[in-house]
C-alpha cells in the first residue's frame, strides 16, 4: 500500500485544519498513524487508529486532535483544533503490515510513509 497525505496549510493559532491520508489499496487490516517532524527535531508520534477503531494520542495533542478512518474511502483523517505554534511541522501518515498495538508510537516499526504535508501555525 502507498499513502498520500494532504490538507496542510497556514493557520492562525487557535484555528483548525483537517489532514487526510489516502491509501492506494485497502486499509481494513491496517493500524494507521500520524507522525510529525518540526524543523530541527526528531519525528514524533501524534496519533494512531487501530483496525478496531481504538484511538491513541500523544499527550501533547490529547483533547485537541481527533483521528478517524473511513475504510470505504481508504482514508484516515486527523482533525486538528485549537492549534498552537508548537504544532508547526510536517505531518506524515504511516503504517505497516507488522504493527502491533504496543508498537504504535514507535516510528522505527513503520515501513510505509506518506510524503508529508506541512502545517504552519502562526502566533
Amino acid at each position: 500500500v502507498q499513502l498520500q497525505a494532504s490538507g496542510g496549510g497556514l493557520v492562525q493559532a487557535g484555528g483548525s485544519l483537517r489532514l487526510s491520508c489516502t491509501a492506494s489499496g485497502s486499509i481494513v487490516n491496517y493500524h494507521m498513524s500520524w507522525f510529525r517532524q518540526a524543523p530541527g527535531k526528531e519525528r514524533e508520534f501524534v496519533a494512531a487508529i487501530a483496525r478496531s477503531r481504538a484511538t491513541y494520542y500523544a499527550d501533547s495533542v490529547k483533547g485537541r486532535f481527533t483521528i478517524s478512518r473511513d475504510n470505504t474511502k481508504k482514508t484516515v483523517y486527523l482533525e486538528m483544533n485549537s492549534l498552537k505554534p508548537d504544532d508547526t511541522a510536517v505531518y506524515y501518515c504511516a503504517t505497516s503490515a507488522r504493527l502491533i498495538i504496543s508498537s504504535l508510537p514507535l516510528k522505527n516499526q513503520y515501513d510505509v510513509w506518506g510524503q508529508g504535508t506541512l502545517v504552519t501555525v502562526s502566533s
